[in-house]
C-alpha cells in the first residue's frame, strides 16, 4: 500500500509519500493552502493518513475519516485551535485533490490513552470535568510512539523506564513506562508544561484571570499566551538558533530565555523520572532535541544523579539516530530523528 502522510502545522504542511516498505518516494513542503500544488508531481497513493493533534476520548487509534467522524473532528477544534482547523482545511483539500482516495485519521492524544486517572485527572469540579471533557489528553504521540519503537530497536528492547524529550517550537515530554505513557506535561491543550517557542507553558491559572478581570479580552489573552509568550516572550523571538547567537554575544535578554527554558525543562523532566521510579533511557527528538547539543548536554548533567551521562563528542557529531551516553554510563541517552510519517502510515495500514 502507497501511503501520502500529511502532516499540518498551524501555518505550514509536510506531505510525504512512502512506498509498501516505507521508502520515501517523495517528499515536499508548503503552506496548508497549497494542498494541491503540493501533491500535483507525485504519483496517485493508495491511501492517505493525516495528522490530527485532538481525537479527545473518542479517538484513542487511527480512525477511516468518513462524514461523521469529520463531524467530530469539527467538534474538537476548540481543543486546538491553532492545529486542529488547519488538519480539517487539509483533508479538505486533499480529499479534492485526490477523489476516491480512502484517508485515515491518526492522533496525537491517542499515544496517551494509557495515562492512568490519577495522571490525566484535574481537580477541579466534578460537574465541570463530566460537562466539558476536562482532563490531561497530552500531545506529540505520533512523534512519542515512533520515538519509543525506534529506541527498542536502538537498544534491543523497549527501556522500562524512558523519558522522551520533544523539543521543537511545542515541546513536551513524556514518562513511557514499557512502551506505555504514563505521565506527560501537556494537558487539556498543547499550552501547559515546557516553555515554548512563542506558548507560555504551565503558569498560574490566576494570571490570565486576572488580566482579563483587569481589562483585557479573552481573546487577546489567549493569543499572547498562544503566540507571543515562550521564548518570544522572553527574547523576542522562539527561534532557539537565533537566541543561541544571541547569548553568545551575551545579550541579557537572550540568557536569562535560556535561564527560564532550562530550569522547567530540568523541573519537568525530573518530575517524569518520578512517575516512573527512575531513568533507564533518555530521549531526544524534534528540532532542538535533535539539533541543539547544547540542550541535550545541559538536561544530561541536571539528570547526573540518576545516571546520566553524555560523551561530547558523539553528542556534538549527531547526524540523525544516535547513542550518545558516555561509556558506561547506567542511563542511556539517545538522539531520535522525527518519523512521525512513519507513524501515520503504520495507523494507515492498520485500518485499511
Amino acid at each position: 500500500m502507497r501511503v501520502l502522510t500529511v502532516n499540518p502545522g498551524s501555518s505550514s504542511l509536510k506531505v510525504s509519500l512512502l512506498d509498501p516498505g516505507d521508502t520515501l518516494l517523495a517528499e515536499e513542503s508548503g503552506t496548508r493552502h497549497e494542498m494541491a500544488g503540493v501533491v500535483a508531481g507525485m504519483p496517485r497513493p493508495d491511501a492517505i493518513g493525516i495528522r490530527f493533534v485532538h481525537g479527545g476520548t473518542d479517538y484513542t487509534s487511527p480512525v477511516r475519516i468518513d462524514a461523521a467522524v469529520t463531524e467530530r473532528l469539527h467538534e474538537l477544534a476548540d481543543l486546538a485551535p491553532l492545529h486542529q482547523p488547519a488538519s480539517l482545511h487539509a483533508l479538505s483539500e486533499i480529499t479534492r485533490a485526490l477523489p476516491g482516495v480512502p484517508a485515515v485519521a491518526c492522533f496525537d492524544t491517542a499515544f496517551h490513552a494509557t495515562l492512568p486517572a490519577a495522571a490525566s485527572t484535574y481537580a477541579l469540579p466534578a460537574e465541570w470535568r463530566e460537562r466539558y471533557g476536562l482532563r490531561r489528553y497530552g500531545f506529540h504521540g505520533l512523534s512519542y510512539s515512533y520515538a519509543t519503537r525506534r529506541a527498542g530497536e536502538l537498544l534491543g528492547a523497549v527501556p522500562a523506564r524512558m523519558v522522551i524529550c520533544h523539543l521543537g517550537a511545542g515541546a513536551s515530554l513524556c514518562a513511557v513506562a514499557d512502551g506505555r505513557s504514563i505521565d506527560t506535561t501537556m494537558g487539556f491543550t498543547p499550552l501547559e508544561g515546557l516553555v515554548m517557542a512563542s506558548r507560555a507553558g504551565s503558569i498560574d491559572p490566576g494570571i490570565p484571570l486576572w488580566l482579563i478581570q483587569h481589562g483585557l479580552a479573552a481573546e487577546d489573552v489567549s493569543r499572547a499566551l498562544e503566540r507571543d509568550s515562550g521564548l518570544r516572550g522572553l527574547a523576542g523571538t522562539g527561534d532557539m538558533r537565533r537566541i543561541r547567537e544571541l547569548a553568545g554575544q551575551r545579550d541579557a535578554a537572550a540568557l536569562a530565555a535560556l535561564d527560564v527554558y532550562h530550569h522547567r525543562l530540568r523541573a519537568c523532566a525530573a518530575a517524569m523520572t518520578a512517575s516512573l521510579g527512575g531513568l533507564d533511557a533518555l530521549v531526544f527528538t524534534g528540532g532542538v532535541g535533535e539539533h541543539d547539543p547544547s540542550v541535550r548536554m545541559r538536561l544530561a548533567e541536571d539528570l547526573a544523579y540518576l545516571g546520566a551521562s553524555v560523551d561530547p563528542s558523539r553528542n556534538d557529531a549527531v547526524d540523525g539516530d544516535a547513542d550518545i551516553s558516555s561509556a558506561g554510563a547506567s542511563v542511556r541517552t539517545l538522539v531520535v530523528a522525527a518519523r512521525e510519517d512513519l507513524e501515520i502510515a503504520a495507523g494507515v495500514r492498520s485500518r485499511l
